[in-house]
């Protein structure tokens, strides 16, 4: 996501309170509900998407030990079950978890993107440099696994190996067998590069980092926080290329704080009504205002504003109410201050220009969201559960536009 990460955790209940009465004095709705838990214990769940089986698909980035990713399969009854065990993962440049990251559903498809991993070796702030042996070749990627349906709804879990990482990473397609005889099969979409050059000194270099996708048409759109972008895949070649760069943004603390300019780093992906939809976390400091979800035009690469004045958003959920739209919102920390104090919040804006109603709070890191329209439930995956290190969870709150 981004190089400086704090883990400081106050009160979140002290937290939501005075998140709560400043924005009523702001005007803004705060009718925050604090979700339930569905399911706990995963290792460092980031992305999140839900099956026309109504099971929640979600992504972990693993844990402190190498190629600890996975695909968990969770009913709405909160069951875990692994769908794909042993996803490269490993510690990156900044001290935390990389692994499988955004997740989108179409058909029988399951499209995961793979983050930076230890592709690159932090050497402070702005300065990395290439890790020559780093523990997989196919970091920073798109994968491609297809499962039955039945496989879905039965399945003990696969187990990807080393080797079947070099051969994906060589153009192979890998089947997987387990022991009750299911098959899923697993293959490399896209392999972009690790990194790329950077500014000096000599050696520096920019990592390429994956978070979030989603799939239009034959065409995948791609987050890249590391390089403030999105790439374009052709699901047809598997060809991909650079459709946008996101320039830097103001950086609302500056002078008293930090730089005069932020980087973007673009998280969440949506596609809707012809647009795709982004939200510029931002970089450090993390400001608070400066966050943003931009609309681009996957034609031209045009930028637009769409939602402004926020604080480290990092997903977006369009929601169609009668002929009109309404927007989710995840902030991964409370509005206020540099950094990430929680809580967490997801906004609804009925209107791009607000106000927002505040749907939920007492988050810790949330990182991504999808929503049952069948049930009205909105699912949110939260990287920490309170006090616990990579022990994340899905959390869930009634939702209608």
């Amino acid at each position: 996501m981004n190089r400086y990460i704090l883990r400081l955790f106050p009160s979140v209940t002290f937290l939501l309170s005075l998140v709560v009465s400043v924005l009523l004095l702001a005007g803004v709705d705060a009718r925050a509900q604090c979700p339930e838990v569905v399911t706990a214990g995963l290792r460092t769940p980031l992305g999140i998407t839900q099956s026309k089986k109504d099971n929640l698909i979600v992504s972990e980035t693993g844990t402190p030990t190498l190629h600890t990713g996975r695909i968990s399969i969770v009913d709405p009854s909160g069951n875990r079950r692994t769908l794909l065990n042993g996803l490269p993962s490993a510690i990156n440049d900044v001290g935390e978890p990389s692994g499988p990251a955004g997740v989108f559903m179409r058909g029988r498809t399951l499209y995961v993107l793979i983050g930076i991993g230890n592709s690159i070796v932090g050497a402070g702030p702005g300065v990395a440099f290439e890790n020559p042996n780093p523990s997989s070749p196919i970091f920073s990627s798109v994968l491609a696994i297809h499962f039955s349906a039945s496989v879905e709804k039965k399945t003990t879990g696969f187990a990807l190996s080393f080797a079947n990482q070099v051969a994906l990473a060589s153009g192979q397609k890998v089947t997987l067998s387990n022991a009750a005889g299911e098959k899923l099969t697993v293959e490399l979409i896209a392999n972009f590069p690790n990194f790329t050059p950077n500014s000096p000194p000599p050696g520096n270099v920019r990592g390429v980092n994956p978070f979030d996708l989603v799939v239009v048409g034959n065409q995948i759109y791609v987050t890249d926080g590391g390089q403030n972008s999105v790439w374009q895949v052709d699901l047809a070649t598997n060809a991909f290329s650079t459709l946008v760069t996101f320039p830097p943004v103001t950086n609302t603390l500056f002078p008293g704080f930090g730089p005069p300019v932020s980087e973007a780093v673009p998280t969440g992906i949506a596609y809707s009504d012809g647009q795709l939809l982004v939200t510029l976390f931002t970089g450090f400091p993390f400001p608070p205002g400066a966050s943003r979800v931009e609309q681009v035009d996957p034609s031209t690469g045009t930028i637009t504003t769409l939602i402004s004045g926020r604080k480290t958003a990092i997903d977006v959920l369009p929601v169609r109410d009668g002929s009109d739209t309404d927007y989710l919102v995840l902030q991964h920390a409370s509005p206020f201050g540099p950094f990430f104090p929680p809580p967490g919040l997801v906004l609804q804006f009925e209107t791009p220009s607000g106000p927002p109603t505040i749907v939920a709070s007492c988050l810790i890191r949330p990182t991504s969201m999808t929503l049952d329209e069948k049930t009205g439930t909105l699912y949110i995956a939260d990287l920490q559960v309170p006090m616990a290190p990579f022990q994340g969870r899905i959390l869930s709150v009634p939702f209608s536009p």
